[in-house]
């Protein structure tokens, strides 16, 4: 068991994600996890404000500290988010919803894999079918514990075995599941080390791998691998409110240049920066276009944008 004492104002999410995987009860928030192929029960609750408590059950001492700490990072309680909100807390896009929730974390994933392959399956579609295709995922390939009947999202190994026809049978489109075999497979060869330092290397090969494009990596360096620098400025949540914050018409869409050039001043915490973006949007929607730009900035036509 570990005891941390959050470096910024910090939450335990309330629920778990639309995939299955985390399990939120009583104030306590399960997964599993598997290192090197041993399952470990990790869990974590908050006492108090300014404590969280972790732990993890397995029968490998170093699994279950390995599992603790995915964990912590994936909840992001060891990210000091000081230099952020000192700076940005009276911006006056994100400001307003910086003051009202500064436990806003990015939802990361423990694994950088996890990261990769829900962010294949979530290309181009909407978030509630991804999700049900990610329950099928972990349902059908995903190893699951006797005890707590929880199930771990299916390794690369796992993935790289499957026939791209039985993800199909899971609606995910025969494009997506040929990409997701084929990094399953880069990754479980270890041609991709997506736990590398020098992040950069493993997205030039992962571009190279036909259907994975900049939004994708963008998905995995900022759920997987903590970099908050990172935005998937092609995802189409950000291309409508940008493009409706341009002009005030609400079915106009950004382009990918405009949502970075927005989102790129709060440089190098894009990613969070767009998070709150997102958070302020009923807000931001309610009131007039950005007219009052710097020069150069929001003022190209809206075109419509891809994700992959």
């Amino acid at each position: 068991m570990v005891q941390v004492r959050p470096r910024w104002a910090f939450r335990l999410p309330r629920h778990g994600g639309a995939d299955g995987v985390t399990r939120v009860h009583a104030g306590t928030l399960t997964r599993l996890l598997h290192v090197d192929g041993q399952p470990v029960v990790v869990w974590a609750r908050q006492p108090a404000r300014d404590l969280v408590v972790l732990g993890a059950r397995c029968e490998d001492r170093q699994a279950g500290e390995h599992a603790i700490e995915r964990l912590r990072f994936a909840l992001g309680v060891d990210d000091d988010l000081r230099g952020f909100h000192e700076r940005w807390r009276w911006d006056r896009l994100i400001g307003p919803a910086m003051r009202r929730n500064p436990f806003l974390r990015v939802r990361r994933r423990p694994e950088p894999w996890e990261a990769l392959a829900w962010a294949i399956c979530e290309q181009l579609i909407e978030f509630s079918r991804a999700a049900a295709i990610e329950r099928r995922i972990v349902s059908r390939l995903g190893p699951r514990c006797p005890h707590t009947g929880l199930r771990d999202v299916p390794s690369a190994a796992r993935v790289a075995v499957a026939a791209p026809a039985l993800l199909e049978s899971f609606d995910l489109s025969a494009g997506r599941a040929l990409a997701l075999v084929r990094a399953a497979r880069e990754v479980a060869a270890g041609r991709i080390d997506l736990r590398r330092p020098d992040h950069e290397r493993g997205w030039a090969r992962l571009r190279a791998i036909p259907g994975i494009g900049r939004w994708t990596v963008d998905m995995l360096a900022l759920q997987g691998q903590g970099r908050l620098d990172q935005l998937p400025a092609a995802d189409v949540g950000y291309l409508k409110l940008v493009g409706r914050l341009r002009t005030g018409n609400p079915f106009a869409r950004a382009s990918e240049d405009e949502v970075r050039e927005l989102l790129g001043r709060y440089d190098p915490w894009a990613g969070l920066a767009g998070e709150y973006l997102i958070a302020s949007a009923r807000r931001l929607v309610a009131g007039p276009p950005l007219t009052c730009r710097p020069a150069g900035a929001l003022t190209a036509p809206a075109r419509a944008g891809t994700r992959c």
